[in-house]
């Protein structure tokens, strides 16, 4: 296991990252961050250098005062070669066990490993997966028609409490300074109504997808989400990221939003694989519904996530907060 913390490594390996997307996603966008000025403090780990099988990230170990706090406590990961994953996962100093953490990943075989490593260590297992939509060439997308009544801006951190508000996995102090930084580091856009207020917004995630993403109930139905997800696409496009997000596998009318504009559903599903140190249960895989049988969703465009794991959120960190 080795620690990437040359910057003329680090661009490297961006650039090898990038001609391997989109299986590269996550990870591509988190060594973008670094690469950026590393506002949230994130670090690389590799199996072996310059030839590598896996690629791991995660916050610096000085930045990791809260080890309840799976808004900060974030992996995400990319492997060539699944027994090298689980080699680096399970070596020691990869990942602190001790601690409520999430990794990310685009690979069936990472929930797999999680899962082998958690029972071991007698360590509180879950996974959500999720659809992966891409971009591959946003500056295609058209050009988009505003709203009169409405005003393009960006979100301002002064918004942080409205964001936490009506985010369904938010409500608590952990998720609002998560929340807020996200705005303050990372591009957002927003609609603003003839007072000033935002009316709609998406914001975007240290690793680069886009999201969380919300119209307030009243302004549904306009088509704002849709001009929001567009320019947002084009914004990260932009700044040399790619284009992509995740949408609720029960979220039919975010996919069919993202399938209008362009974006590609990917082959592989996005897993979060939630670790808790509570003591263990069965690891529970959250099954896809059965046809015709999905649970209520939004009904608008605007709301990125179903709230059907906000009960197992809220059950497995109590008030310790959630995350997404």
């Amino acid at each position: 296991m080795l620690i990437l913390s040359c910057s003329s490594k680090l661009r490297l390996l961006e650039g090898t990252l990038r001609r391997r997307l989109p299986d590269t996603l996550l990870v591509y966008g988190t060594v973008k961050t670094i690469n950026r000025g590393n506002l949230t403090a994130q670090e690389v780990l590799v199996d072996s250098w310059p030839e590598f099988k896996v690629v791991l990230t995660r916050p610096r170990r000085e930045v990791v005062s809260d080890y309840s706090d799976l808004y900060t406590n974030t992996y995400t990961v990319y492997y060539r070669d699944l027994g090298a994953y689980q080699a680096l996962l399970g070596s020691a100093g990869a990942v602190n066990w001790g601690q409520n953490f999430r990794i990310l990943g685009l690979r069936d075989g990472v929930y797999e490993v999680s899962k082998d490593i958690a029972e071991a260590k007698g360590i509180k297992l879950e996974v959500l997966r999720y659809f992966t939509y891409f971009h591959p060439d946003p500056s295609s997308m058209p050009e988009i028609r505003l709203d009169p009544a409405v005003r393009l801006s960006s979100l301002d951190v002064s918004h942080a409490d409205l964001l936490n508000e009506t985010w369904q996995l938010g409500g608590n102090e952990k998720s609002r300074k998560y929340l807020a930084s996200l705005i303050r580091h990372f591009p957002s856009v927003c609609l603003l109504d003839a007072a000033g207020h935002p009316v709609s917004w998406i914001a975007s995630y240290p690793f680069g997808a886009m999201g969380p993403g919300y119209t307030l109930p009243q302004h549904r139905r306009r088509g704002y989400m849709g001009m929001l997800n567009n320019l947002i696409a084009k914004q990260l496009h932009a700044l040399g990221y790619p284009s992509y997000g995740y949408v609720a596998m029960e979220n039919y009318p975010m996919q069919r939003l993202q399938e209008r504009q362009g974006f590609q559903r990917q082959p592989s599903l996005w897993y979060f694989i939630l670790h808790n140190t509570a003591p263990a249960k069965a690891p529970m895989l959250t099954p896809s519904p059965a046809p015709g049988t999905a649970p209520p969703v939004a009904t608008d465009n605007s709301d990125f996530y179903t709230n059907m794991y906000a009960e197992f959120y809220q059950a497995l960190l109590g008030s310790t907060g959630v995350i997404n």
